[in-house]
């Protein structure tokens, strides 16, 4: 396994997220050695969902979104859930953070429904991807195109459909990682 201990991701969420999309990815960093920072509405503890129909794991925020400055991280991961993505869409400053990574032409994760806040921040046109089954219409009017695969890069946006393909998210998710360590290293 690669070191990424140079590497900082910042993921948001908030109630609703699904918890495996949310921890199992985060624990893939921890243990790959990157700083994980998690950014929300508010700074609270916030519940987790196992397949949007019973309570998860809760986890309290490192910080709030109007906190964090996205020149201080490597790349953002956007776990799903239903209600997470939902209620961050309609936040302006998760949105800006969208688009400050894509701008500043940084690593952008996002798994199942997460992908709504890339529509949102008006950043897939043109874009190869993938997401949950519903969000799919969404992605295709805005200009995506959508796929049906475990998980797709495109250049440096990776996106996965569901909680299954978590172990292939995870891998793409820490390849791209090294390569834009190594890349940092060697500039």
């Amino acid at each position: 396994m690669a070191d990424l201990s140079r590497a900082k991701v910042l993921i948001l969420a908030t109630d609703g997220f699904e918890e495996a999309e949310l921890f199992e990815p985060r624990q893939a960093l921890l243990d790959a050695g990157a700083t994980v920072k998690l950014a929300s509405i508010r700074t609270d503890a916030i519940q987790g969902v196992v397949h949007d129909s019973e309570e998860g794991k809760t986890i309290t925020p490192d910080m709030t979104l109007d906190e964090v400055d996205t020149e201080e991280f490597d790349m953002l991961l956007l776990p799903g859930g239903v209600a997470n993505p939902d209620k961050m869409r309609l936040q302006d400053r998760a949105l800006a953070i969208v688009e400050e990574f894509m701008e500043d032409d940084k690593p952008v994760a996002a798994i199942c429904h997460a992908p709504w806040l890339l529509v949102e921040a008006d950043v897939v046109d043109g874009r190869r991807m993938t997401s949950w089954p519903s969000v799919r219409t969404d992605l295709e009017n805005a200009g995506a195109d959508v796929v049906d695969e475990e998980v797709v890069v495109d250049e440096k946006l990776i996106t996965s459909r569901k909680p299954d393909d978590i172990p292939a998210f995870n891998a793409a998710i820490l390849k791209m990682l090294e390569a834009e360590i190594a890349a940092e290293a060697a500039a």
